[in-house]
């Protein structure tokens, strides 16, 4: 098995410890007044579904166990199941609502993920880095209000919430991370 560093874990990946094969659900970086910045992940197991909130410092290396990683394209949501086909055979597979909970949120039609399977098993899926998504609802422009404010709400297509600049309106399309969950930049059509 590969180590990674704590910093390269990312939202839906794998990694393997204390002997058990965990999906990270949250992660963030926390960098504190004094000492060292560390890696806080929320983490679930895959066999019994158990969370574990752990914290890596940015030094620590984890194991991340050998997947093999096929690439599909989401193709709908069915009720609380999403339904992906693999892009070499066209085969359909199926996932639950609870299996990328965090992640519906930057998937729309077509999108080309990866899905890792673990003994023939899915067992996460790797998003792009940003995807675009046009924005719903968001608050509109007070004249004269300052670009100071830090941003405002904004309700994506897909029903996430982000927080944009204040220039951006409803019908725009922006990029997000899907790392972080935070605006990018406009996107350009």
């Amino acid at each position: 098995m590969a180590k990674i560093s704590a910093n390269e874990i990312r939202l839906g990946s794998l990694i393997e410890h204390n002997g058990n094969l965990w999906r990270v659900l949250k992660k963030s970086h926390v960098k504190p007044g004094k000492g060292g910045a560390f890696v806080q992940a929320e983490l679930k197991d895959i066999v019994n579904g158990t969370k574990l909130n752990e914290r890596f410092r940015s030094t620590d290396k984890v194991e991340k166990p050998h997947v093999e990683p096929r690439k599909m394209q989401y193709l709908y949501a069915e009720g609380d199941q999403h339904i992906f086909m693999d892009s070499e055979n066209y085969e359909q597979m199926t996932l639950s609502s609870d299996d990328i909970s965090d992640q519906v949120g930057y998937l729309l039609p077509n999108t080309d993920v990866q899905i890792n399977f673990y003994d023939e098993t899915p067992i996460g899926l790797d998003l792009p880095a940003n995807v675009v998504l046009e924005v719903t609802d968001t608050e509109g422009v007070v004249k004269g209000q300052t670009a100071a404010g830090g941003g405002k709400p904004a309700t994506l297509e897909t029903g996430i919430r982000v927080t944009v600049p204040t220039f951006v309106n409803i019908g725009e399309k922006i990029k997000v991370n899907t790392d972080t969950g935070e605006y990018v930049e406009r996107a350009n059509d």
